[in-house]
C-alpha cells in the first residue's frame, strides 16, 4: 500500500465508524481544552496578582515594626517581648536618606463620617502629602496637604464616599465631621476600584497628626518608601536597616519588604500552581489515550474480515500497522484542533465573565496540549496496530 492508499483508507474508515470516531475525537478535544482553559486560568491569576502589586506603586519599599525571623518568635512571645513601635521620628530619618525619593508614614483605623444628615463608618488613612503619589492614586478634584501644611484639618474623600455624601454639590470646600473632629474637604480621589482587596473608593485620608490623635497612638502602622530608582531599591533597604538599627539602640527590630521580593515570591508560587493545574488537566489526555486504545482494540475484532481481505490482496503486516497508526493520527489531529478551539472559546468566556482576570492561554500550554494529544493518540494505537498486523489472513477471512 502506498502512502496515498493508506491515508485514503484510514479517512474512509474514520467516516464509516462515526460513533467510534466521535468518542475518540471528543475525548481528545476535552483533554486539550482542559489544558488550555486551566492554564489560562492559572496564568491569568498570576498576571492579575503581578498587575495588582505593580499598581500599588513603583520602586516601593514597606517598613514594618518587628523583625521577620525564621525561628525563635515563639520564645519572644512567651517572654512578653513585643516589637518596638515605628514613630514619626523613624519616618523622618528614613526620609533623609539619599536613596529615598519620598516617604509616607501610615496609620489605619475606622471612624464615623457624618455630613448632610448622612452617617457611616469609613476606613481612615492617616498620612502626609506623599501617600497619593507613592500609591499611584490620582485626585479627581482639589489637592491634599501642600507639603508643610500637614497640620491643617484637611480630608480627601474616596470617589464613592464623595458621591454618597455630596451627590448634588461639589465635595471640595465642604465641611465634614470625622469622629469628633471637623475637616475641610480639600480633594476627591479618582475612582480606582479595588487593589489587592483594598477599595480606594471607600476610604478617607487625613493628616498623620490628626490620625494619631483620633486613634490615640504615637506609633505608625507602616512606613511606605519610594526609592529614587529601581537600582536604588536594594541600597535603600540596606540603608533603612542600618539607620533604624542605629536609631533603635543597636537592635534590628524592623522588617523592610521590597516590591520586587513580593512579586518574585508570588510569581514563583503561581507559576508552580499553573504547572500543577496543567499537569492535572493533562491526566484527562492520558484517560483519552486509554479510551483510544480500548476502542481501537474493539475495532480490530470488528474489522477482522476487512484486515484478512487486505492481507489476501497483498497488504503486508507493516501496511496494516501503518493503517491503524494513520487512523489514530487523523483522529488525534482532529481532536487536538477541536480541543484548541474549545479551549480558546473557554478562555474567552473566562475573560468576559471575569474582566479583571487576563485569562489568556500561554503559548507553551497550547502547544504542549496539542503535542501531548498527538503523542498519546499514537502511543495508544501501538497495541491495536500490533494486534491487527499479527492477524493471519486465512483465519481472519474464515471468521467472516
Amino acid at each position: 500500500m502506498t502512502l496515498v492508499d493508506t491515508l485514503q483508507t484510514s479517512f474512509k474508515t474514520v467516516l464509516s465508524y462515526r460513533l467510534r470516531s466521535f468518542l475518540i475525537v471528543f475525548a481528545m478535544a476535552l483533554g486539550v481544552a482542559a489544558v488550555v482553559i486551566l492554564t489560562a486560568l492559572g496564568d491569568g491569576a498570576r498576571n492579575y496578582v503581578i498587575n495588582q502589586f505593580s499598581s500599588i506603586g513603583t520602586n516601593l519599599l514597606v517598613v514594618l515594626p518587628g523583625r521577620a525571623e525564621t525561628s525563635g518568635s515563639f520564645l519572644g512571645a512567651v517572654l512578653g517581648q513585643t516589637p518596638r513601635d515605628l514613630t514619626l521620628k523613624d519616618a523622618q530619618l528614613i526620609g533623609r536618606l539619599p536613596q529615598v525619593r519620598r516617604y509616607a508614614p501610615l496609620n489605619v483605623g475606622e471612624a464615623e463620617l457624618s455630613a448632610a444628615n448622612r452617617l457611616r463608618a469609613v476606613t481612615v488613612l492617616g498620612s502626609n502629602a506623599n501617600l497619593i503619589p507613592i500609591r499611584h492614586m490620582k485626585l479627581a478634584q482639589g489637592s491634599f496637604m501642600v507639603q508643610g501644611t500637614e497640620s491643617n484639618a484637611q480630608i480627601v474623600l474616596g470617589a464613592k464616599i464623595a458621591k454618597e455624601f455630596f451627590p448634588r454639590t461639589q465635595a471640595v470646600g465642604q465641611r465634614i465631621r470625622l469622629g469628633d473632629s471637623r475637616f475641610l474637604v480639600s480633594g476627591v480621589l479618582m475612582s480606582q476600584g479595588e487593589t489587592m482587596g483594598f477599595n480606594t473608593d471607600e476610604i478617607v485620608i487625613i493628616p498623620i497628626d490628626y490620625a494619631q490623635t483620633m486613634f490615640n497612638t504615637t506609633s505608625l502602622f507602616r512606613i511606605l518608601i519610594e526609592a529614587k530608582s529601581h537600582s536604588e531599591i536594594e541600597p535603600a533597604k540596606q540603608a533603612i536597616l542600618a539607620t533604624m538599627k542605629q536609631s533603635h539602640d543597636g537592635e534590628e527590630d524592623i522588617t523592610v519588604i521590597t516590591q520586587d521580593a513580593i512579586l518574585s515570591t508570588f510569581d514563583r508560587i503561581l507559576q508552580a500552581l499553573t504547572m500543577a493545574v496543567a499537569g492535572i488537566a493533562a491526566i484527562s489526555l492520558v484517560v483519552a489515550g486509554i479510551l483510544v486504545m480500548n476502542v481501537m482494540l474493539v475495532a480490530v475484532s470488528q474489522r477482522t474480515a476487512e484486515i484478512g481481505l487486505l492481507k489476501a490482496i497483498g497488504a503486508t503486516s507493516a501496511d496494516i500497522r501503518r493503517l491503524f497508526f494513520a487512523e489514530a493520527i487523523l483522529l488525534s489531529v482532529v481532536g487536538a484542533i477541536l480541543g484548541f478551539l474549545l479551549g480558546q472559546f473557554g478562555s474567552l468566556m473566562l475573560r468576559l465573565a471575569l474582566p479583571q482576570l487576563p485569562a489568556w492561554p500561554p503559548a507553551w500550554a497550547t502547544i504542549a496540549g496539542i503535542m501531548v494529544a498527538l503523542t498519546t493518540g499514537v502511543l495508544a494505537s501501538i497495541a491495536p496496530a500490533s494486534k491487527a498486523a499479527k492477524l493471519d489472513a486465512v483465519n481472519a477471512l474464515g471468521k467472516k
